[in-house]
C-alpha cells in the first residue's frame, strides 16, 4: 500500500545544497519516489545559537514503508551523510550536516517515545511551514 509522507530536510554544515541533493537521491532510492519538492530556503538556526545558517526544504514522498521503517531509513540516510547524534533528544540542538524529520504520514497520528507524527513542533517552525505550504497549499493543521 502506498503512503504519502512529508519530510523536512535541513543542513547547516558543509556544502548544504549538495547534502540536501544527496539526501533527496537517497530518499528516492531507500524510501520511495519524491513526488513534490520545495525550493531550498536559507534560514537562521532555530532553538540554538550558531554562525552557520541552515538550508531547508520539504519533500513529499510516496512510500510503502511503515512509520517505524521510515524512521529507521531516515536515520540511516542521516548517518550516511555524516550525522553523528540525534539533535533534540537531550533538549539541546546542535549544528549538523543533515537532518530529516518526518512531518506527516498520511492522516495518521503516532505518539511513541521516539516517534511522534505529525511532527510536534512543525507548526511553530517557519522553516518547515513555508516550504510545506509551497508544495502542499491545502495543508490544514488538525
Amino acid at each position: 500500500m502506498e503512503h504519502t509522507v512529508y519530510l523536512g530536510l535541513g543542513s547547516n554544515l558543509g556544502n548544504r545544497i549538495d547534502l540536501l541533493d544527496q539526501a533527496c537521491q537517497k530518499i528516492n532510492k531507500l524510501i520511495g519516489p519524491i513526488v513534490r519538492q520545495s525550493a531550498y530556503y536559507e534560514t537562521e538556526p532555530w532553538g540554538f545559537q550558531s554562525d552557520h545558517p541552515f538550508m531547508n526544504a520539504v519533500v513529499c514522498v510516496s512510500t510503502q514503508l511503515s512509520p517505524r521503517q521510515l524512521l529507521r531509513r531516515t536515520q540511516r540516510i542521516e548517518r550516511q551523510l555524516g550525522r553523528r547524534e540525534k539533535t533534540g533528544l537531550d533538549g539541546v540542538y546542535h549544528d549538523r550536516p543533515i537532518d530529516i524529520d518526518i512531518l506527516l504520514y498520511d492522516q495518521i497520528h503516532v505518539d511513541e517515545p521516539d516517534l511522534i507524527i505529525p511532527h510536534p513542533r512543525m507548526l511553530i517552525r517557519p522553516f518547515v511551514m513555508e516550504p510545506l505550504r509551497e508544495i502542499c497549499p491545502e495543508f490544514q493543521p488538525s
